[in-house]
């Protein structure tokens, strides 16, 4: 039964793209877009209802009669329901997201909503997932995170996600398909137990530290002998505290390579993960660092730009798709 319901749907998909093609967003759900069918619960509530119309017929039963009509009445308003729950919805997502592996890739949904009734248990499902549910107030939008567990490095893509209700009894379930793109990048775990290389190695001597540029204020260090005078915290000795300069950072120091080539003997993965965790400390570090891995070279620099490239980049290594 099982293999009959994923081929039914496998198929409804493969008909509802060509029908629809890919979609734009954001994304205005119409009446052509909605399908409903009853759940388990409402399969059995019109078997209920069928054996009480038959019992109250063949034993003339007026009030089994009358009560019978009544839930059939309240079952076609739900439907109504169901269906209106949907009609008229707009969604809206940034289809590009990206994790670390073990963790969660994060989709953030926009659904908005002009109507003057509140959209109420409106679930985002993506594949086999576990949904994201949401409720929208009357004529506002709301965001939806849906997160997906991700296990190990590559690239996640889904070719649609759904949108369905529920809402209001569970009797049925209305559900529309959007064909929009959602790809996770994910980069791998960070870890590893060798220390980050050190740029001042080629340098040698704590003058590097002062070849760092005078971008950024960085701090106080103590004092050390060959300082120039013009780093010296003199405010800081007026006080009567220990000699210290100060400390500046900017992108005209000498960068950091993370290098492929450092981990010579290490398996690929574990050289991915080594990799990011030199990638996420030199970030943490506000240190300028570019990234070589075979057939791709991302130059110095630094900040969030920076560093979400290189993580696609360790992210896509081995694949087909481009960072």
């Amino acid at each position: 039964m099982n293999r009959l319901r994923q081929a039914a749907i496998a198929r409804l998909t493969r008909w509802s793209a060509r029908r629809h093609g890919r979609d734009s967003l954001p994304l205005t759900i119409t009446k052509r877009r909605i399908y409903i069918v009853p759940t388990r619960f409402g399969i059995a509530l019109a078997l209920l209802l069928v054996a009480m119309l038959l019992a109250g017929l063949n034993y003339n039963s007026n009030l089994g009669l009358g009560f019978g009509f009544l839930i059939g009445s309240l079952a076609l308003v739900a439907m109504h329901h169901c269906h209106r729950n949907l009609l008229g919805l707009k969604v809206d997502v940034r289809g590009e997201t990206d994790a670390l592996a073990g963790g969660a890739a994060r989709f953030e949904f926009l659904l908005h909503n002009d109507a003057p009734v509140e959209r109420c248990d409106i679930e985002i499902r993506c594949a086999a997932e576990a949904p994201a549910t949401h409720s929208v107030a009357a004529q506002a939008y709301d965001r939806a995170l849906l997160d997906i567990p991700v296990v190990q490095r590559g690239v996640l893509r889904y070719e649609r996600f759904e949108v369905r209700t529920r809402y209001p009894f569970g009797w049925f379930r209305a559900w529309t398909y959007v064909h929009a793109p959602l790809t996770a990048f994910i980069a791998p775990a960070p870890r590893g137990t060798l220390a980050l290389p050190a740029a001042a190695a080629a340098v040698g001597n704590a003058a590097y530290s002062e070849r760092r540029g005078d971008e950024d204020f960085a701090g106080l260090r103590a004092y050390e002998a060959g300082v120039p005078l013009k780093h010296m915290a003199w405010k800081v000795l007026a006080r009567g505290g220990d000699a210290a300069v100060r400390s500046y950072t900017g992108l005209a120091a000498q960068p950091e390579w993370l290098e492929w080539s450092a981990l010579e003997g290490v398996e690929v993965e574990a050289r991915l993960s080594q990799l990011c965790r030199w990638v996420l400390q030199s970030e943490a570090a506000q240190n300028a660092y570019g990234l070589r891995l075979p057939g791709t070279e991302i130059a110095p620099g630094r900040g969030a730009a920076h560093r979400l490239a290189c993580l696609r980049a360790l992210a896509t290594y081995g694949t087909d798709v481009a960072p």
